[in-house]
């Protein structure tokens, strides 16, 4: 016998765990930072039409509307961002780079 289609209608996906900690963080933000406006409206596209992770997307959905946004409202200033020449990681921390691996590699080769 086969699981039920409504039991595996919904799928785990494998970077839930550490989107929910962004989230999170996003819920917690009154005002966003350009960086917080990249992350929801990155978050919005990885999940959208993904058959599960309902919870963190009711509160993507959260997120904008505390921002008082619509979704093309917040899609129209992250465009309006990328095209000023905003880039991940400019003006904050590097520790959780949205792009990219982290990996330095001029650091590898140089300490020999």
């Amino acid at each position: 016998m086969s699981a039920s289609p409504e039991a595996s209608a919904e799928q785990a996906h494998p970077l839930e765990a550490s989107d929910r900690d962004l989230v999170d963080g996003l819920l917690a933000a009154t005002t966003p930072t350009d960086e917080q406006l990249v992350d929801a409206a990155r978050l919005l596209i990885r999940y959208d039409g993904f058959p599960g992770a309902v919870a963190l997307k009711a509160d993507l959905d959260k997120v904008i509307k505390l921002w008082k946004l619509s979704r093309d409202q917040l899609n129209e200033r992250v465009q309006q961002l990328w095209a000023g020449g905003y880039r991940p990681g400019q003006g904050g921390s590097m520790e959780t780079p949205a792009v990219g691996s982290g990996f330095d590699a001029s650091d590898s080769e140089s300490s020999v």
